[in-house]
């Protein structure tokens, strides 16, 4: 999936992966109450810094903090930017 925005330096936009909807047990959980996701796919990266270039790639799927990064809304569909260095790892 490609969007129409580039991110720059060591930014990486990231497509958050849907909060959960029930628990193990079956309970379903309130949009109240859902946590913020804290997994997603790398959609853009940016080329990184002159001495650092970004490691994620298009198409990952990568962890990250909770709270990380600042959400923003192209054609419709929410995202997440943020530095590589929120990024605690790359799922296999």
């Amino acid at each position: 999936m490609s969007i129409n925005v580039k991110p720059l330096a060591d930014r990486v936009i990231i497509e958050p992966a849907p909060a959960e909807e029930k628990t193990a047990g079956g309970i379903i959980i309130p949009d109240t109450a859902k946590e913020k996701p804290k997994e997603g796919k790398v959609i853009a990266a940016g080329p990184g810094k002159k001495d650092e270039p970004v490691t994620v790639k298009e198409g990952d799927t990568v962890l990250y903090g909770q709270y990380s990064g600042t959400e923003i809304k192209v054609d419709g569909n929410d995202y997440l930017i943020m530095r590589e260095s929120d990024i605690f790892a790359i799922v296999k």
